[in-house]
């Protein structure tokens, strides 16, 4: 019987997808609209990934530059800088918050983000769910660590555990520590047409679909 639940952040428990995406196209509009593009795309096709590893490749494979510490952190700054706050404000995915309250007596909680560990901890803390989630892990963490970590501190069994996630790197850490996985579809069908998991497009249904597994 499923008694754990990790989740991913963006995208699963509030919509602030898009957020990260605006920001990817701010930072590098200087560039040009060429670079901007490939940049999104870049950032869209790899949802899920932390934005450090996303500077370093698109300085190297799409500006062909090397990146210098100080504008690696420059960047890093700007970018926490310009979706934070946003991040805060934005909406819930459809039915996570009730789900959240309602079952957290149920199940452990987690989310597990490629969003800075000290950033997520503040969104989470000022959106005031903090104290519903066992434990909240953030990059630089891969998520497939922070996963077999909590399994083997907490001697979770995996097959009594869930990830709800929407990016391949979600699919991959549950693959990779033998975790049932659902995926949040949302513009991402792309992703997931050819994996065989539950689907589910709001988390209305989260707690039937689980009964399920």
């Amino acid at each position: 019987m499923i008694d754990t639940i990790f989740f991913d952040f963006d995208g699963v428990i509030v919509e602030s997808v898009n957020i990260k995406t605006e920001a990817f196209a701010m930072l590098f509009d200087h560039e040009g609209e060429d670079v901007v593009k490939k940049v999104v795309e870049y950032h869209l096709n790899n949802t899920g990934i932390s934005r450090y590893e996303k500077f370093k490749y698109i300085y190297k494979e799409i500006l062909y530059r090397s990146l210098s510490k100080d504008e690696f952190q420059g960047l890093c700054d700007k970018f926490a800088g310009l979706v934070t706050e946003a991040v805060v404000l934005a909406p819930y995915v459809k039915g996570a918050k009730e789900f959240i309250e309602n079952f957290a007596s149920k199940y452990l909680f987690f989310i597990v983000t490629a969003t800075p560990q000290e950033e997520i901890e503040v969104i989470i803390r000022r959106r005031a769910i903090n104290h519903f989630f066992k434990a909240i892990y953030g990059a630089p963490t891969k998520k497939s660590d922070a996963v077999k970590y909590t399994l083997n501190k907490l001697q979770i069994k995996s097959n009594d555990t869930v990830y709800v996630g929407d990016a391949m790197s979600d699919y991959s850490a549950a693959k990779d520590n033998s975790v049932k996985f659902v995926a949040r579809i949302n513009n991402n069908e792309s992703v997931f047409k050819d994996i065989n998991c539950m689907k589910i497009k709001d988390l209305t249904g989260l707690e039937a679909i689980i009964n399920k597994l």
